[in-house]
C-alpha cells in the first residue's frame, strides 16, 4: 500500500515523510489528518504516536481486536490496518518488555464544540463559555475524560500537556476551530486532579512559555502555576429563601452593612498556614453573624501568585485560590453564610491582569487579550496589562466570568475593583501616553460598553446578585440603569465621604471648626447615587496606618475619636462597609502576611470598640429609619448643620412609617451638659446609643436613657441635651 516513491497518500497506513517529520517536532498544525483513523480503499487504517512502545496493538472499546500496528518511526509512530466498519474510538495496548500499558486514541474522537458554539463565540453572544471552555469531564462516544477547549485564533499549533502525558506537547495537539479561532480536543482517561497547561506555537513558530487555561475552574498551590481538572461543581445548596429575599426586594431599601475580609489573614493556623474555608466557615461565619454584619466581602479569591498583590493581580479569574482548598470547599462557605442570612461579595478585577509568563500576556504569540499598543494596553500603576474591552471575544470572557461566580457559587455581588481606571483613557497618565476616543475624548468608550452589558447581563440572570463599583471620579450615573444612561451599577463607593471624613477625623479637634465643610459638603451629593461608605482595606495600607492611630489626642481621645466617626458613619445615609480589624481598633497596620491581632480584645478599650461596631449593626438593622432610606433625598434632614464653633451636627433619619431617628455629634472634647436641639415632634426621645457609654470604654456621660422635647411656636419641638465629649448619640422617638 506504500507509494513507489517512498512517500504515501495522506490515506495510506505509512503518511509522507515530511508529515511524520512534523508530528514527531510537535509542529504539525492538523494532527488529526494524519493521527487516528482513517478510511482508505478497503477498509481503515489507525495510526498512533506512543512514545516508549516496541510493541502496539488496535482494539475496540469492547476489548476486541483490531489489528497490529507496525512501528513506522523509532521515536513512537505506529500504523497499520484494523478491523472495523465504521469511525469509532481505539484504543491500543502498548508493550515495551515486559510492560503493558492502555492507551485511548485521542485522535479517534469527534469534536465536541458545534457550528452554533462557533457563531456565539465569533459574535460576542455566548453566555455559556464557562460550560463550553476550559477543562470539563465528560463521557464521550461512551469513553470517560476531559475535554479541553482554549481560544488562541493566531496560534500554528496548541496542544494540551499535563501529568497524563509527560507534559509532551505531541500526545495531545489539539483541533482547531477555524471559524471561531478555539481549539478543542477530547483527552480520554484523564481524570480529575490533573495538573496542566497548554503548550502553544505562535503564528511565527516561536514556543510559548506554557500557559495556564483562561478558563481553569481549579489551579495549583502557589508557587506552582499550573491548572488542575476537575469534576463538576455540584454542591448541596440549601439557600432559596435566601435568594429569593435579596431577587425580589428593592436592595437600596435594605439594611447592608458589609465586613470587608481578606481571606488569607484574618486567622491564620498555629503553624501560620491558611485557613481552609471550612475552617473560616467554622471561625467566621459565626463571628460575622455576632457582630451583625449583613454581608462579608472578600478581597479577590481568584488564583493569583503573589501573596502580597492580596489577590489584585489574578491570574486564574474562574479559580477560587488553591490557597484555600479546593473549589467546593468556596461553594460551601457560601451555603453557610446563606442558611444565616449573610451574603458574600466577591471583590472583582476586570481591569487589567498581570504580565506574569503563564497568564494572559501575548497568550497566543499577540497582544489577544490586551491591546498591543501600550498607550492602552498597558497600566503604568499596577505594572500590568489591561483587557482589550473592544473585542467582542475579551468582553465576552469577562462578562461570562460575571455570570460564571453568580451561577456556580450563588455570590450575592460583585465589587468591580479599579472602575475609575477603566473609564478614563488618560488614567494615570501623561500627555502624549495615551490615545483619545473616537471623538477625541478621554473616556473609554469600550469599557463603558463592557461595564453596560455586564451589568446588564448580570442582573437579567441574577436578579438576586448586586453590582457595587469603586469608583472615585464625578462620572454620572454609575449606579443608574442602563436604559437611562447609566453604567447599570447597583451601588458606587462613597469616595468622597471616606476622604472627607477622614480628613476631618483626623484632625485636632481645636481645628475642626475651621472645616466644617468637610462634613456638610458631602450631603451636597449623597443621594445623587446609591453609596457604599467604605472603611477599607485601601485606608490601613501603605504607610497610612490603622484607623485608631490616624485619630488626633491621646489614647482615651483616640478611641473616642474612632468610636464617634463609627457612629457618625452608621447614621449617615449609605450602607456600610468597615475593613476587618479595624471593628475592635487594630493598633498596628494591616499586613496579609500575619493575622489580626485579635490578642487585643483582652484589653477594655479594645473590647469596647467592638461592643460598638456590634451595637451600631444592630441598631443600624432594627431601625428602618436608618436604613430604609439610605439612597434617597427624603430620609435625611438637618438639625444642626451650622455650628462650627462647637462642631456639632445633627440630624434626622427618617422612613414613611417609621420612627425617626435623630443622630447628633460633639466633635470636640469639651461637654455640654444642656445643648438645645430641635426635634419634629415633642415627647419623649429614647437614647438608642451612646458612644460615651462605660460599655464602650467611654465616659458615663448621657442623658439617662431619656429626654423630653418641649413644644415650640411653628410646630417643632427642642430638647436639652447632654452632650458627651467626642461622642454621637442616637435619640429615637417613644
Amino acid at each position: 500500500m506504500q507509494a513507489g516513491n517512498g512517500a504515501a497518500t495522506v490515506g495510506a497506513p505509512v503518511p509522507p515523510a515530511e508529515e511524520i517529520a512534523a508530528l514527531l517536532a510537535g509542529v504539525h498544525a492538523d494532527p488529526f489528518s494524519v493521527l487516528g483513523v482513517h478510511e482508505v480503499p478497503g477498509g481503515f487504517v489507525a495510526r498512533a504516536f506512543i512514545p516508549g512502545a516496541d510493541h502496539v496493538t488496535a482494539l475496540t472499546l469492547d476489548g476486541a481486536l483490531a489489528g497490529e500496528l507496525s512501528l513506522i518511526d523509532p521515536e513512537g509512530l505506529f500504523a497499520g490496518s484494523v478491523a472495523i466498519k465504521t469511525y469509532q474510538p481505539l484504543r491500543y495496548r502498548a508493550e515495551r518488555g515486559d510492560v503493558e500499558w492502555s492507551v485511548t486514541d485521542p485522535y479517534s474522537f469527534w469534536p465536541v464544540l458545534g457550528p452554533m458554539d462557533d457563531y456565539f463565540v465569533r459574535e460576542g453572544s455566548h453566555l455559556r463559555l464557562f460550560d463550553k471552555l476550559g477543562a470539563h469531564p465528560m463521557k464521550h462516544q461512551g469513553v470517560d475524560g476531559f475535554h479541553f477547549a482554549v481560544w488562541a485564533p493566531n496560534a500554528a499549533r496548541v496542544s494540551v500537556v499535563g501529568d497524563f502525558n509527560d507534559w509532551d506537547g505531541r500526545r495531545h495537539v489539539m483541533r482547531l476551530r477555524a471559524d471561531s479561532g478555539i481549539w478543542e480536543i477530547f483527552a480520554p482517561d484523564v481524570a480529575a486532579g490533573s495538573a496542566y497547561k497548554y503548550e502553544i506555537i505562535g503564528k511565527n513558530g516561536e514556543r510559548l512559555p506554557l500557559k495556564a487555561d483562561p478558563f481553569a475552574r481549579r489551579s495549583e498551590f502557589r508557587p506552582q502555576t499550573a491548572s488542575v481538572t476537575a469534576a463538576e461543581l455540584s454542591p448541596v445548596w440549601e439557600d432559596d429563601a435566601h435568594r429569593t429575599h435579596w431577587g425580589t426586594i428593592d436592595k437600596r431599601r435594605q439594611p447592608m452593612s458589609i465586613y470587608e475580609v481578606h481571606a488569607g489573614s484574618w486567622q491564620k493556623r498555629a503553624d501560620g498556614t491558611f485557613l481552609s474555608w471550612d475552617e473560616l466557615a467554622d471561625r467566621l461565619i459565626p463571628y460575622v453573624v455576632d457582630m451583625g454584619f449583613t454581608h462579608i466581602e472578600f478581597l479577590p479569591v481568584t488564583e493569583h501568585p503573589y501573596d502580597p498583590s492580596w489577590g489584585y493581580q489574578t491570574t486564574g479569574l474562574y479559580a477560587p485560590s488553591a490557597r484555600f482548598g479546593e473549589p467546593e470547599g468556596f461553594a460551601r462557605f457560601v451555603n453557610g453564610c446563606h442558611k444565616v442570612g449573610v451574603g458574600v461579595i466577591l471583590d472583582w478585577v476586570p481591569a487589567h491582569f498581570p504580565t506574569d509568563a503563564h497568564g494572559l500576556g501575548w497568550f497566543d504569540g499577540t497582544a489577544l487579550y490586551e491591546h498591543e499598543d501600550p498607550r492602552k494596553g498597558f497600566h503604568p500603576d499596577w505594572n500590568t496589562a489591561i483587557y482589550n474591552f473592544g473585542r467582542v471575544e475579551v468582553l465576552s470572557y469577562l462578562v461570562n466570568n460575571a455570570l460564571y461566580w453568580a451561577e456556580k457559587f450563588h455570590l450575592d455581588g460583585l465589587r468591580v475593583d479599579a472602575v475609575a481606571s477603566m473609564l478614563y483613557l488618560d488614567y494615570s497618565r501623561k500627555d502624549g501616553e495615551w490615545i483619545p476616543n473616537e471623538y477625541g475624548g478621554r473616556e473609554n468608550l469600550e469599557s463603558v460598553r463592557f461595564l453596560q452589558r455586564m451589568n446588564q447581563e448580570v442582573y437579567a440572570a441574577h436578579p438576586e446578585i448586586m453590582t457595587i463599583a469603586e469608583e472615585s471620579t464625578s462620572w454620572p450615573k454609575v449606579s443608574q440603569p442602563v436604559h437611562e444612561g447609566g453604567l447599570g451599577f447597583g451601588f458606587k463607593w462613597n469616595m468622597g465621604f471616606m476622604h472627607d471624613t477622614l480628613s476631618y477625623f483626623a484632625r485636632d479637634p481645636v481645628h475642626r471648626k475651621y472645616h466644617h465643610q468637610e462634613i456638610t459638603f458631602g450631603l451636597v451629593y449623597a443621594f445623587s447615587e446609591n453609596f457604599v461608605l467604605p472603611i477599607s482595606h485601601d485606608e490601613v495600607v501603605h504607610g497610612k496606618g490603622s484607623m485608631i492611630a490616624k485619630m488626633p489626642g491621646d489614647d482615651w481621645q483616640k478611641f473616642a475619636n474612632l468610636r464617634a466617626y463609627y457612629a457618625f458613619m452608621w447614621g449617615y445615609p449609605g450602607k456600610k462597609l468597615l475593613f476587618m480589624g479595624q471593628e475592635f481598633a487594630q493598633w498596628s497596620e494591616w499586613s496579609e502576611a500575619r493575622p489580626l491581632d485579635w490578642t487585643l480584645l483582652q484589653y477594655r478599650m479594645h473590647e469596647g470598640m467592638r461592643r460598638l461596631v456590634r451595637d451600631l449593626n444592630f441598631t443600624y438593622r432594627s431601625k428602618a429609619a436608618l436604613h430604609a432610606r439610605d439612597c434617597e433625598g427624603e430620609g435625611f434632614e438637618w438639625l444642626v448643620s451650622e455650628d462650627m464653633e462647637q462642631s456639632v451636627f445633627a440630624w434626622l433619619r427618617k422612613a414613611p412609617g417609621e420612627k425617626p431617628v435623630a443622630v447628633i455629634a460633639n466633635l470636640t472634647p469639651l461637654y455640654h451638659d444642656h445643648y438645645e436641639v430641635p426635634l419634629p415632634v415633642a415627647g419623649r426621645w429614647r437614647e438608642i446609643l451612646n458612644t460615651d457609654a462605660e460599655i464602650y470604654g467611654g465616659s458615663g456621660k448621657g442623658n439617662g436613657g431619656r429626654v423630653e422635647a418641649q413644644r415650640q411656636e411653628g410646630g417643632w419641638a427642642r430638647a436639652g441635651l447632654s452632650l458627651p465629649p467626642l461622642a454621637v448619640i442616637m435619640l429615637e422617638l417613644e
